[in-house]
């Protein structure tokens, strides 16, 4: 009789487990294992690394700076749709997933876009945007600002702006330089409440879009905004100021801000574990 009854208790308790797994699952509104479009702290909290950063991004940084800071307008131009979204499966189902060999470094850098454009709120957070973009001009008071983020916000902010620090010192041979990367890239890492970067979540939605209601997108359907901004990019840029895709004026304090944390990154995150590459 005993062991019926610890039989039962043992089955209830399970069930009563995997119930409280896919409510934490669908409170998010995503599976747990996924990391896209999930707060930048419940993902490290996830992981079972010494880095306080997603590792989606060690991994892609890692790979770009192995193989790929050479390749001409890296985080400008938008990678292969059919390659990123096979990459945004695979990190959802495994966070650690090495980059696989072989794949364009322009895909990559795209994919780490993507990823920090889907974050629910922003690496510099909504609270802080004003302050920060008000310290634009002196290294001392971002310092002290910056200070102020989550621990895992601080400490992914000045990982990525490592890494686009390392891309602009090769901007001879990529194009990137300090400036154009902070104009691509100051909309994904800064943005205020109701003003995501669109033109990232888009390009995931396409992933849970059956086609039919695809064709219910108003006209031209953002697959094509996708192709036109990568071909017309220069003309984009000449405009001033640059309407995005979807018509929100350009924030140029943040990308001065963005600027900023590029070329004075050491001295802007003096007291971060400054990130180095092998």
């Amino acid at each position: 009789g005993k062991s019926k009854v610890e039989e039962v208790a043992k089955k209830t308790a399970q069930k009563s487990k995997t119930i409280l797994t896919d409510i934490e699952r669908w409170q998010k509104g995503v599976a747990s294992t996924d990391v896209f479009g999930v707060p930048v702290e419940v993902t490290v909290q996830r992981q079972d690394c010494s880095k306080p950063i997603p590792q989606i991004l060690v991994n892609s940084a890692d790979y770009l700076v192995v193989s790929g800071l050479n390749a001409p307008y890296l985080f400008k131009y938008e990678g292969d749709k059919k390659v990123i979204h096979q990459l945004i499966s695979l990190y959802n189902q495994d966070s650690n997933a090495s980059v696989p060999e072989g794949t364009n470094p322009v895909d990559v850098a795209t994919l780490a876009k993507c990823y920090l454009a889907c974050l629910p709120e922003p690496l510099t957070t909504f609270g802080l945007y004003n302050e920060i973009r008000g310290a634009r001009t002196s290294i001392y008071s971002m310092r002290n600002i910056l200070k102020r983020l989550p621990s895992v916000n601080y400490m992914t902010l000045e990982f990525v702006t490592a890494l686009l620090l390392r891309v602009s010192q090769k901007s001879l041979l990529n194009k990137m330089d300090a400036r154009n990367l902070a104009m691509e890239m100051a909309p994904i890492i800064m943005w205020q409440r109701d003003q995501r970067p669109e033109f990232y979540s888009q390009y995931l939605n396409h992933m849970s879009k059956s086609p039919s209601k695809r064709s219910l997108d108003p006209p031209p359907s953002s697959d094509s905004d996708f192709d036109m901004l990568a071909d017309d990019g220069e003309a984009i840029v000449a405009s001033s100021p640059i309407p995005l895709d979807d018509d929100m004026p350009v924030d140029f304090g943040a990308i001065e801000v963005v600027q900023l944390l590029i070329e004075h990154h050491n001295a802007v995150f003096t007291d971060a574990n400054e990130t180095v590459w092998r």
